[in-house]
């Protein structure tokens, strides 16, 4: 049981220690991300149970979120399956990590309460005529070039995106790729088109929205970044190196459960969807 004042880190090397041949967590997605770093690096298989707030890393397992006491069922009868993970640095996380705008409403006290209204009133002020830049330096998807960005998000495995808060479901846990969105501003009609779209969903139609995978990435700035790292706010030294580890994680779901995220139950067909496939073709998968 994790109590006030408890370390988490600890009562999971604890468990493992002491000879858990399998390890769960109920609670959100950070914690989740914490306690999956200890079985990864000891083999264990992983039990997600979903007792926190938006519990994406379940519903992109095929998880009921509703269903917390069924999704017990998974530490004795699951079945069991490999997915990646993601690490900044030296952080592991299991959905996303953000940098730039969102990680700035990401630090806002009422963020959690209200994401998608957050951000609907933050990027006009974060955007606007008498904003600062972001410091964020890295290379675009042809790699040859230094870019910079006014947001920038990461993910293990990608999102099918609708809004910039919220994201989407991902289709696959297990493609060995990290999803990487650049967004520039560069006109108050840009920023317009941006707000709009984010309300309404739709948001990856946006001028100046660049979107691509890779297995690793590097962002660079002269001071430390702020980062909203599976929906935690955090600060963070630069550069951050973010990798996807590919199998890391052994998880077991409860056979009562569909395995199958929104995403890959039903799945969208679009411009994005065919450079998905073609990228999954050429690497020969």
């Amino acid at each position: 049981m994790l109590r006030r004042d408890d370390n988490l880190q600890e009562l999971a090397r604890a468990a493992i220690s002491q000879g858990a041949d399998v390890l769960g967590m109920a609670g959100g997605d950070g914690s989740q991300a914490m306690v999956a770093e200890f079985t990864m690096e000891h083999d264990v298989p992983f039990v997600c149970v979903p007792a926190g707030t938006r519990n994406q890393l379940a519903l992109d397992l095929g998880i009921d979120r509703n269903d917390l006491i069924g999704s017990l069922d998974a530490f004795e009868h699951g079945r069991e399956r490999r997915i990646d993970l993601g690490r900044v640095n030296d952080r592991v996380f299991v959905n996303n990590m953000s940098l730039g705008v969102y990680a700035a409403v990401v630090q806002s006290p009422e963020y959690r309460d209200d994401k998608l209204g957050t951000v609907a009133r933050m990027l006009p002020e974060l955007l606007g005529a008498d904003y600062e830049p972001f410091d964020l330096e890295f290379e675009g998807p042809t790699g040859s070039s230094r870019d910079s960005a006014d947001l920038i998000l990461v993910s293990n495995n990608v999102y099918d995106l609708d809004r910039i808060a919220g994201f989407g479901t991902r289709a696959r846990l297990d493609a060995g790729v990290l999803g990487i969105v650049a967004v520039e501003v560069r006109s108050s009609a840009d920023l317009a088109e941006l707000v709009a779209l984010q309300t309404t969903g739709g948001v990856s139609r946006a001028r100046g929205w660049r979107q691509w995978t890779a297995t690793s990435f590097e962002v660079r700035s002269s001071e430390p970044i702020a980062a909203g790292v599976d929906g935690e706010a955090l600060v963070l030294a630069s550069p951050l190196r973010v990798v996807v580890l590919a199998s890391a994680l052994r998880v077991r779901i409860a056979p009562r459960h569909s395995r199958r995220s929104p995403a890959a139950a039903h799945p969208r067909v679009g411009v994005n969807s065919l450079i998905a496939l073609l990228n999954i073709a050429f690497r020969g998968r």
